[in-house]
């Protein structure tokens, strides 16, 4: 493996490169990701068409089974997506997510409180990312539709709402992932005299990029801040047109009604769904700690939770409850078809996108590309830069390769051997800017899970998503920046916010001064 010419190299960077490039210039995803995949078999292959063609089919078979057992993680995604748009179509059918639009129309006023409704949901759905995007999407789409709120903002909403806040919590299960991370790097350093889960909660005051984002979701949401692509969406959303009709319906996109249902079905369903889930995250968590002799703790199930089989369980639990309510509502075969029909076809193209971006993550991790973005900074820097340029290296490596979890079990421990290399002092800077990062570059990544998903929960095209949410990433990225740069000069957490907060307040005048003269819907 080291004589190989590619791997860990500068060209371990153009697969990804080339995917994310034709991705934001030709707007056509699985053509962009599928090029991508074909020039990293070619590097892994060195060119050998032959032998190309059969590792990527043994890449395309891992997807579902590997090690001689069913890739379970993957399959219980899928399974869930495709549960998830069943439920959402038999909502539809049953009239439930009508009775909840004029319900919740009857409440909420205006543009604004629905998009209020949309933040707030985080707070009962922060357990995982994929679970808020994919489940408040379902939940307030039919809401944000009635007051002409483009699908393309509903994404933005769910999207930065779900990593930033789950980040942030350690009961998720992001939080318990990167806690035990810290745990164990706190114990290869022999700091035994602070717990993972107190150093876990010091390092989410230094998280700038979730922090900022959060509070530009609460200035998004109060209006007027609609940049660039956002603003021609949103004027779009106001003539009637939530998303672009001429890319085609995006997925998720449900049928319309049989009957008049009532708000209860759909509370009921997405409760249902919601409270199994977070049990069989505990009963999973549970099951594994036993098998490994250890004592039940909340945050110790979380850390050995199985996140997809309990999406599954859950997904099954809300499907079941919109089958009785097909039942009650005395639905026909051919109605029952042409829902479950529709439901599944409406997943489709997130699920075709996701099989890509998993093969061209499973390519990029063999060209051990991350390798390459963490070795570059391990070059002479000066001291107190070291946050900020861990904090860019990570986002590069979360948008080249589309994964911020994967991000965090590589940069994670290496900002850790820096850093008590160097000063230990910056060790949770130095951590903290590697979790900032990584949430950065998921953010941006067209090829990552959460914004695929966060597209497919607001049914928005998905390089809508991408395109009008880079102006707000990119804008709170440079304030993170400056946040770290400061915390790495100054060594104090007080001094880096206070930074980031001017940078913040300066970069909220210069959209003002560009947005000065419109008159963006509120």
């Amino acid at each position: 493996m080291e004589s190989h010419p590619f791997i860990q190299t500068f060209w371990s960077l153009l697969p990804p490169l080339l995917a994310i490039v034709l991705a934001i210039f030709t707007r056509r995803v699985l053509l962009s990701l599928g090029l991508g995949i074909i020039l990293g078999v070619l590097l892994l292959q060195q060119f050998n068409p032959l032998t190309a063609v059969t590792h990527l089919g043994g890449n395309i078979i891992g997807l579902f089974w590997s090690d001689n057992a069913v890739n379970e993680w993957n399959v219980n995604i899928l399974l869930f997506l495709l549960l998830l748009g069943c439920i959402i179509s038999m909502l539809s059918r049953t009239g439930a997510t009508l009775a909840f639009a004029e319900w919740a129309q009857s409440r909420i006023k205006n543009r604004r409180q629905a998009k209020v409704m949309t933040g707030l949901l985080v707070f009962i759905f922060f357990i995982d990312d994929y679970f808020h995007s994919l489940s408040v999407g379902t939940i307030c789409r039919p809401v944000t539709d009635r007051f002409h709120i483009s699908r393309a903002k509903l994404a933005y909403l769910l999207d930065s709402t779900a990593a930033p806040v789950c980040v942030l919590m350690p009961v998720s299960s992001w939080g318990a992932y990167i806690i035990a991370l810290v745990g164990g790097i706190l114990a290869s350093h022999g700091l035994t005299g602070q717990s993972a889960f107190s150093t876990f909660l010091m390092m989410g005051a230094m998280n700038f990029y979730a922090i900022f984002t959060l509070l530009m979701v609460l200035l998004v949401i109060r209006g007027g801040w609609d940049l660039g692509a956002m603003a021609r969406h949103e004027q779009q959303a106001m003539n009637g047109e939530l998303f672009d009709k001429a890319k085609g319906t995006p997925p998720g996109v449900a049928d319309s009604s049989i009957t008049v249902g009532r708000v209860s079905d759909l509370l009921l369903a997405i409760g249902t769904l919601t409270l199994v889930t977070v049990a069989g995250l505990l009963l999973t968590g549970a099951q594994a700690l036993a098998q490994n002799q250890v004592e039940f703790s909340l945050l110790a199930a979380l850390e050995n939770t199985n996140v997809g089989r309990s999406l599954v369980f859950g997904g099954v639990a809300g499907l079941l409850v919109c089958a009785f309510a097909m039942f009650k509502h005395k639905a026909s075969l051919s109605d029952w078809g042409h829902t479950l029909k529709v439901g599944l076809k409406g997943m489709l193209p997130a699920i075709y996108i996701l099989l890509f971006a998993w093969t061209i993550a499973g390519l990029i991790s063999e060209l051990q590309t991350g390798k390459y973005l963490a070795s570059l900074v391990q070059q002479s820097i000066p001291l107190f830069m070291l946050p900020a340029i861990l904090f860019l290296l990570a986002g590069v490596m979360a948008f080249a390769t589309g994964t911020s979890w994967g991000t965090f079990g590589v940069m994670l421990p290496i900002a850790a051997d820096m850093t008590m290399a160097i000063d230990a002092s910056l060790l949770l800077p130095g951590m903290s800017a590697v979790m900032a990062g990584a949430v950065f570059g998921d953010h941006c990544s067209p090829i990552s899970d959460t914004t695929i998903l966060s597209s497919t929960g607001a049914s928005c095209h998905h390089i809508d998503h991408v395109i009008t949410q880079l102006p707000y990433a990119l804008s709170i990225a440079l304030v993170s920046v400056i946040g770290y740069l400061a915390l790495g000069y100054s060594a104090s957490v007080g001094m880096g916010l206070m930074a980031a907060l001017a940078a913040f307040m300066l970069v909220l005048a210069g959209w003002a001064w560009q947005q000065r003269g419109l008159s963006p819907a509120q």
